[in-house]
């Protein structure tokens, strides 16, 4: 039986130590499971180095305690992890203009390192959306754009006026969306200009199924981007081993607690020849 040969480090090089700027791992964090402080240290200890960051998905951070997200975050900085918020800052908007301000500040107080905006959900502005980026770096924190390949229809620039910092004049809210992955590079690339940390691609309609994935858009995106710039969601382990087999070990994907170490076998050298040889791995810490 043949076995394949994986994109991996090179062969005098090894995995790099954290904190990583290519190869991250980050970890889903309590949203579709129960993660209890106890199951987080045991996770942390028995593979915390091949955990880069640890996210709370969903705004599930809004329904615990303050004293519970700070021992979370504490414990995570300890094994040299950083947290990161959801998508939870569009719902402060209702707020008033200085609500994310103040949103920012409460999350460095609370031990957060990064701040996520799910830019399909905020609905704001371009312009709107790159002051959110200055103020979360002001702050002293990380900033993360999460962009979706599709758009509302009324945010699309119409007549082929698609320059940076263009003025568009405002439409009607539309219920159609539209797939337009040029202008999802373009808005992420001012982004970046404006001292985003790191890209998130949202999964949807890209990446969310291993046997409906698009690679033409992650070319185009990693092409454009840069693959230390990006991060994918990869919701299970064919999806992160089709990632690793295209892209090698240095992409930088999002994935549940219970395939980080799958992954990191992943990401090592002369696996087998599918994820099947090394689920085994990972199965016994839960």
């Amino acid at each position: 039986m043949s076995v394949l040969r994986w994109k991996s480090f090179e062969e005098n090089e090894d995995r790099p130590d954290k904190p990583r700027r290519y190869g991250v791992t980050e970890m889903r964090g309590p949203h579709y499971t129960l993660l209890t402080q106890n199951v987080l240290q045991d996770i942390f200890e028995s593979m915390g180095q091949f955990v880069d960051g640890l996210k709370f998905s969903g705004g599930s951070h809004s329904l615990m305690s303050k004293d519970f997200i700070k021992e979370v975050t504490n414990m995570a900085h300890q094994h040299d992890i950083y947290v990161s918020t959801g998508d939870w800052a569009e719902h402060l908007l209702r707020r008033g203009p200085s609500a994310f301000r103040e949103y920012v500040e409460e999350c460095k107080q609370l031990g957060f390192d990064t701040i996520e905006l799910n830019v399909g959900s905020l609905e704001v502005p371009e312009e709107t959306l790159l002051r959110f980026v200055h103020l979360i770096k002001s702050g002293g924190l990380k900033a993360k754009p999460q962009f979706a390949v599709k758009f509302n229809k009324s945010d699309i620039p119409i007549g082929g006026d698609r320059a940076f910092g263009a003025y568009i004049v405002p439409r009607p809210r539309s219920t159609e969306f539209v797939e337009d992955v040029d202008l999802l590079i373009r808005r992420a690339e001012r982004c970046l200009e404006a001292g985003a940390d790191m890209i998130m691609i949202d999964a949807d309609d890209v990446c969310k199924y291993a046997d409906s994935l698009r690679a033409d858009i992650i070319a185009k995106v990693i092409g454009r981007l840069g693959l230390e710039k990006t991060m994918f969601e990869a919701s299970n382990p064919r999806t992160s081993e089709w990632f690793i087999k295209q892209y090698g070990p240095k992409v930088n994907l999002y994935v549940d607690h219970s395939q980080v170490m799958d992954l990191e076998c992943l990401r090592g050298h002369n696996l087998g020849k599918n994820h099947a040889s090394v689920l085994g791995s990972s199965y016994f810490l839960f």
